[in-house]
């Protein structure tokens, strides 16, 4: 049949039934559904990529501070350098472990000339600092053609130089501190504090003497003692140690062994050091080498992170009980 204007006008319109419209919108939901996934698809591609680049380079920058740390470039003859700085803990940056592993690496370098330990700390663990001063006696003993010296900068105190006493020489300059030849426990007692806040101490022990250290418990007389006899001879142990480092050029005085520091200038004269200088000028005057090659053992990035993150949880560990503290003396008075 012929196709005319009235057969036009007379045939359905399905793009305006009820079925239509419901299929159109089911297929731009499946649409925008499938859209959607891809995107989230896309997104999830990109934070794993990233995630996966981000190890990676995490990686890098750990075995970039490791060949840093422990693959000192010693090709040539050089003076190996050791860095001693801040306090001595087995907890902290100074251990011994560390330490004595950069000794041992110096040592043992074919190219090495002589060492430096750089020292400018305080002091610290008694133990960590004898393990030290050891393993500085043994290493000279295995190589007894390198020299070790000691060089102070702002500070060489107590433990610090204990270990500087196991050097061939010490070096300072004229306003380092030097010395403090001493042992010393530290501790607080809150027993007047808690009778005010009505806090009742319960500590049980098996053996009289197990919590003689006790902060929240008074001190007993007999306690004492053996806490000043236990000091008097591990101070008699620094004593020998500085003794035997230093021998005839040790001009002892009543205070020497006092626990008080002296300048530089002044523990030059008191034989508790040798002369004044600098890691530049002895290694270039008395070793004889003036490239310098760091062996020093360093935190990597995961131990620092770790160090952080707890020294973070132990700051608000301390702000909420001094808060607590505060609070609690408020509501007494």
């Amino acid at each position: 049949m012929p196709f005319t204007e009235n057969n036009a006008m007379n045939t359905p319109n399905t793009s305006d039934s009820p079925n239509s419209g419901w299929e159109r919108k089911t297929l731009e939901n499946l649409v925008f559904a499938t859209l959607k996934e891809q995107r989230a698809k896309r997104r999830w591609g990109i934070f794993f990529k990233l995630v996966t680049l981000l190890y990676f380079l995490f990686l890098l920058v750990m075995l970039a501070g490791w060949r840093a740390d422990n693959e000192p470039a010693g090709d040539t003859r050089h003076t190996a350098l050791i860095n001693l700085q801040g306090v001595i803990d087995a907890q902290g940056e100074v251990t011994a472990e560390r330490i004595n592993s950069a000794l041992k690496s110096a040592f043992e370098n074919r190219n090495t000339a002589g060492i430096i330990l750089r020292i400018n700390s305080p002091g610290g663990s008694p133990v960590q600092s004898g393990m030290i001063y050891d393993e500085i006696h043994r290493q000279r003993a295995l190589h007894p053609d390198i020299p070790l010296y000691a060089v102070v900068e702002d500070i060489c105190a107590s433990g610090a130089y204990f270990v500087a006493a196991a050097a061939n020489g010490i070096y300072v300059n004229q306003s380092s501190l030097v010395g403090s030849i001493g042992v010393l426990i530290d501790s607080f007692g809150f027993t007047g504090a808690m009778e005010k806040l009505g806090v009742e101490r319960r500590l049980m022990t098996a053996g009289e003497s197990k919590g003689f250290l006790d902060p929240f418990s008074p001190m007993k007389e007999e306690d004492k003692a053996y806490v000043e006899t236990l000091l008097a001879e591990i101070h008699q142990q620094f004593i020998g140690a500085v003794r035997a480092g230093r021998g005839e050029r040790l001009k002892e005085t009543p205070e020497m062994f006092s626990g008080l520091v002296w300048s530089g200038a002044k523990s030059v004269e008191l034989g508790l050091s040798d002369a004044l200088g600098t890691t530049d000028s002895v290694a270039r005057e008395v070793i004889k080498a003036e490239k310098i090659v760091d062996f020093s053992v360093k935190e990597n990035l995961a131990e620092r992170f770790a160090k952080r993150l707890g020294a973070d949880a132990a700051t608000g560990f301390g702000q909420s009980l001094k808060q607590q503290m505060t609070e609690a003396q408020k509501s007494l008075n």
